[in-house]
This record gives C-alpha cells, structure tokens and sequence, in this order.
C-alpha cells in the first residue's frame, strides 16, 4: 500500500481566553495557515460551549487535510489556574462555567488520534515570545517573564531557559497577589494586581477615579479606545495602571531577577500610554542592579500572541519536538 505524502507537519491550537477564543493551525515556525474566532461568552456551562469548539476544531482538520497538511498535535492556551499534567481546569476566574473541567480527556474523546498538550496561557506565552517574539535570536536570553494583561493578569515565568512550573502548577498566578488593602477587586480580591492592571480592572480603576464617567460596567473596549485616543482623563487612568503595573514588576525584578519581561495584549496596544509609568515605578520599587539588568519590552509577536501561544505547549514537549526532528 502506498502511504500518503503529507506537504508538512503542522499542529492544531486552540487559545481559550476570558473573552475570545480562537482555533488554528500553525507550522513549527509559527506561521498561522487558518484561523477562527468567536466570543468566549464565559459565564456560559463549558456543556454548552464544547461542542462549538469541537465543530470548529474539526472544521480546521477537514481543512488541514485538504490542503495535504499532516496534523501532529493538538495544543492549548488556556487560563488557570490547572492541573497541567491532568489539563483539569480548578476554578478559573475568568472561565466560571469551566470549574473542574477534564479538558484533556474532553479533547481526547474527540480528536482520540492526536496527542493533546494543555498550558496555561501565561507560561504559553512566555514560550511564544521566548522562541519566536522579544526574545527571538538572543541566545544568551535564559530568564524571561511573561505577563498576559489582557482580560485578567497572569504571569509565564522561564528560568535558566525552563518554565517554571511550581509544586502544583501554579507559579506565575500572579494576578492575585494583593498590592494595596484598598482598590479594585481582581482575582477575587481587592487591590489585588489584576485589579488594577488588567482589562477588567482598569474599567474598575477608571470608575474609582472618574465615577462621573465610567462605571465598573463600562465596555473594556470603549476605555481602551479612549486611551488610545489620548483622551485627558483616560491616559490619567493608564498611567496609574501603569504605576501598579511597576509596582508588581518590582516584585518580580527583585525575586526572580529576570533578563526580560515582556508584556502582552492591552500593553501592545497602549504602548508608552502604560510603559512610561510602568518603568519609572519599577525604577523606584526595585534593586538598580536587578533593574539594570531588565528589559521591559512590549510582546514582540504583537497581536499574533494568542495564536503562537496555542501551539506552545506542543512544540515544547520532547515528543513533537522528535517527530518534527525525524520528519
């Protein structure tokens, strides 16, 4: 029998976040051949949801096929916190009908042929940028912190060129560590660091600091849009964000003492709107010789991060990367 000739390897990534999910099919090197998108609606039961993902799941491998790819690997980006190993999703904030989620297995009944990989999306992140974004071609880079800032805020932490993944898979949940006893609730917990440097807490800190303007219900995107219109009132908001933001890096900086941090999805956007106080607070908060020698820099795959992160978890896993070597 004749074996079939597949044109390349490529693997499937499905990147679930607080608001949007998207599914693609990517090379080893990160190009995106398809891509789909739809609205996360989180509060929704993951029964009601899963079966929309499977459907444009295996609508991506039909087209896979016909275009005479060789699908190798199934991966996920997803926020926790998880049981990685297990791809058991255990209470994730911005992902409430996900609680307890046998994710792994759930994918496993469905795609039974394709070896899945589960990662949370901050770790999936600092993969991307460390392979394929700020970090690409620095061969000396061995300590890399990526945070996520987008609808909440997570941090993917490589040390010594490994992620770290802790005791129980929950290093670099970062977003709840308390950063002043008052001021907006994020992980479930007031003046927490998400609560006032991610997508959902910068509305909150807009509502504290201008109520005549915004409420805690205000559209993300409508505050962001303002900012990047260099709106008075909104960029005041961006730069407090970013002075919280600093103050958390400050943490970081001190503790783990990284070569680059590298932040994601509304920091893109907002550029020196929140990177101007961001950096100055960090200056002030934390070690000069631990600062001197970090870079803090915009995600360098830009708006690509979400969908190179899908894949992440694949590529660095020995067995793809093995297939890969001896195809």
């Amino acid at each position: 029998m004749t074996r079939i000739k597949f044109k390349q390897m490529t693997i499937m990534g499905l990147d679930v976040g607080g608001t949007k999910t998207a599914v693609v099919e990517a090379t080893a090197g990160s190009e995106i051949l398809q891509r789909q998108e739809i609205a996360t609606e989180a509060d929704r039961p993951f029964e009601e949801i899963f079966p929309t993902l499977v459907d444009l799941m295996t609508r991506t491998r039909v087209k896979s096929l016909e275009q005479g790819n060789e699908l190798i690997a199934l991966s996920v980006s997803i926020g926790g916190p998880l049981k990685i190993g297990e791809g058991v999703l255990i209470d994730p904030p911005h992902l409430p009908g996900w609680h307890g989620v046998r994710l792994k297995d759930r994918l496993s009944q469905s795609f039974p042929d394709l070896p899945i990989f589960i990662e949370h999306d901050g770790n999936a992140g600092a993969l991307a940028e460390f392979h394929f974004g700020a970090g690409r071609g620095m061969r000396d880079l061995r300590h890399l912190i990526f945070l996520t800032f987008g609808t909440g805020l997570g941090a993917g932490l490589i040390i010594n060129g490994q992620v770290l993944h802790g005791a129980s898979d929950t290093a670099g949940e970062v977003g709840h560590l308390r950063l002043a006893w008052d001021g907006p609730v994020g992980f479930g917990k007031t003046g927490s660091w998400e609560g006032f440097a991610s997508g959902k807490g910068l509305v909150e800190l807009a509502s504290r600091m201008f109520p005549g303007r915004w409420s805690a219900r205000s559209p993300i995107r409508e505050l962001v849009a303002s900012m990047i219109a260099d709106d008075p009132e909104a960029l005041e908001v961006a730069a407090e964000a970013g002075r919280w933001m600093g103050r958390g890096m400050a943490l970081l900086v001190d503790t783990l003492n990284p070569q680059m941090i590298v932040l994601g999805s509304l920091a893109v956007a907002l550029g020196e709107r929140v990177f101007l106080t961001a950096r100055q607070t960090l200056a002030q908060e934390a070690l000069p010789q631990a600062v001197a020698a970090c870079r803090i820099v915009p995600a360098g795959l830009g708006n690509r991060i979400g969908d190179v992160a899908s894949i992440m978890a694949a590529l660095d896993h020995d067995q793809i990367r093995t297939k890969l070597s001896n195809a």
